[in-house]
């Protein structure tokens, strides 16, 4: 999974019920473009994620 600064991730939920969650990409901190990434999510809550198969990456194209 690669990704780049501004891109999306959707976290989709594990269990029934539970909603899909979006996070930004707001820093790359593996080579190439590779996982772990620094994320904020909706609510303001950063983490550093290193994403399962249960997550999709949505490209944004860079803002010039």
């Amino acid at each position: 999974m690669r990704a780049s600064v501004g891109d999306r991730l959707l976290v989709h939920g594990r269990i029934t019920g539970q909603p899909d969650r979006t996070a930004e990409v707001i820093e790359v901190l593996g080579a190439d473009g590779d996982p772990p990434f620094r994320v904020r999510f909706e609510d303001g809550h950063e983490t550093v994620m290193s994403p399962g198969p249960d997550t999709v990456v949505r490209h944004f194209p860079p803002e010039e």
